[in-house]
């Protein structure tokens, strides 16, 4: 599950992930770890971590990772095209070329390998069944990720995108207003 997405189906009450999608970095027995793609934050990462600055992609912000540990930064990086993390210091695969990055390694040496990377505040986390759980009550759709679903400008509109590339019965999910209401 490394790579998958986690889509919040659009009944997911909780405030912390409507309408997110959520890049699964971690699925084992004793817990799941992923961070949330379509939350940038109000921190610029020039301001929190500004060796990484210069190689964030854009907005440049701190994106929102989950509920768990705001004060953690974790950073995930899409390597380029024919690139490998093999032998590169700070890296470590999670489904290339997605790679999670040491943010004590050295940016400049990683830089020219890199297509884009993001930095999370926080991330999100689930103890071993909780997430399976979710899923089976249908909080969640799992499906496949895409290197440019880190790397996106255009994140507000992620969750629409996702759920549209999935064709039916997933892409209807797609139009769901916000406020059922308004239907």
């Amino acid at each position: 599950m490394p790579g998958s997405l986690l889509v919040a189906a659009p009944g997911l009450g909780d405030p912390n992930f409507s309408r997110t999608v959520v890049y699964m970095i971690e699925h084992r027995p004793h817990g799941s770890l992923g961070v949330v793609l379509n939350r940038p934050g109000p921190a610029a990462v020039r301001d929190v971590l500004p060796r990484w600055a210069g190689v964030t992609s854009d907005p440049g912000s701190m994106f929102v990772g989950g509920p768990v540990e705001a004060q953690t930064a974790l950073c995930l990086a899409a390597l380029r095209t024919g690139e490998s993390g093999r032998g590169l210091l700070g890296l470590m695969p999670v489904r290339p070329p997605v790679q999670l990055v040491d943010l004590d390694s050295d940016p400049a040496s990683l830089a020219p390998r890199l297509r884009g990377l993001r930095i999370f505040a926080g991330y999100s986390g689930w103890d071993g069944g909780q997430l399976d759980s979710e899923i089976a009550r249908g909080d969640w759709f799992v499906v496949p990720g895409l290197p440019d679903d880190l790397l996106t400008v255009t994140h507000e509109r992620l969750w629409e995108r996702v759920l549209r590339r999935q064709g039916i019965p997933l892409a209807l999910f797609a139009t769901f207003p916000h406020d059922p209401a308004h239907n």
